[in-house]
């Protein structure tokens, strides 16, 4: 990942994504925006309890940057689910200045409608951006504990597949930050439900504990959800920066205790 300060803003991207001159893409951080502690500063998020203003001004200020109107922005309410929503032009913009108006219940998109910018909000769950250069598509998931015992990010391939009959063999992948194995202690109840889903692949619970729980390496999880939906391996790129062991530059659920803001991962098709 490459980290490009403007003005006020920092913003994260991908260097396999960042070739390609057909989409835009982003990760923001913390810095740059208005929001008060504990939401300081760049918070993207209306449902946290931040200042509603401050929120909508942080989102005026991101659009500003990658040089779209704040309309472009499109959010879903996320639910930690397997739903893939189909974004159309009916739907572009939805959640962009409100978490009231936003995309119910899913925690994935997918488009082919241009200058709709696809946003997961997260603050220790991973994100993950897809690109189809072939189909022209683009697709965004939210990949928590229970998205990722879900299935989010294989059946986010399935959809683009599907919907705009991609191969994935040519869907590029990003893989932002996430809280990482050295922070994610999980309890029996969800390190059992890990290996009911992963039967073959014990790693996914790493240094385990005596009552069964263990750290739950999301990020290996969904990597080989993806190569098992045949994205191959050299067009993933993993940021593998762990967001509780980073609160100063990315929001953490787990680090401030559930109270903070939540950064942004985009794409859109220029």
């Amino acid at each position: 990942m490459i980290a490009r300060t403007t003005g006020p803003l920092t913003l994260c991207f991908f260097e396999n994504l960042s070739r390609r001159m057909e989409i835009t893409h982003f990760l923001t951080t913390r810095a740059g925006g208005l929001s008060s502690s504990p939401y300081d500063s760049l918070n993207l998020g209306f449902h946290v309890g931040d200042d509603p203003e401050k929120v909508g001004k942080n989102r005026e200020r991101l659009a500003a940057r990658i040089g779209i109107p704040l309309s472009g922005l499109t959010v879903a309410q996320q639910i930690h689910s397997g739903n893939v929503t189909v974004v159309t032009r009916r739907l572009k913009g939805k959640g962009c200045k409100g978490h009231h108006d936003a995309i119910k219940e899913t925690d994935a998109m997918v488009t082919d409608v241009t200058e709709a910018c696809l946003v997961v909000l997260v603050a220790d769950c991973v994100p993950i951006l897809f690109f189809d250069p072939s189909k022209k598509v683009i697709g965004v998931a939210h990949a928590g504990w229970k998205g990722t015992l879900r299935s989010i990010a294989p059946k986010t391939v399935r959809v683009l597949e599907e919907v705009f009959g991609s191969s994935p063999s040519d869907i590029m992948v990003g893989m932002g930050p996430s809280i990482g194995p050295c922070c994610y202690r999980v309890g029996v109840e969800v390190a059992s439900r890990a290996d009911d889903t992963f039967p073959d692949q014990e790693g996914y619970i790493v240094r385990r504990s005596k009552d069964g729980g263990g750290y739950l390496d999301l990020w290996e999880a969904n990597l080989g959800q993806l190569l098992s939906a045949g994205i191959k391996k050299d067009h993933v790129e993993m940021a593998r920066q762990c967001t509780c062991h980073n609160p100063d530059l990315f929001f953490s659920y787990r680090h401030q205790k559930g109270n903070t803001g939540r950064f942004a991962a985009g794409i859109m098709l220029r």
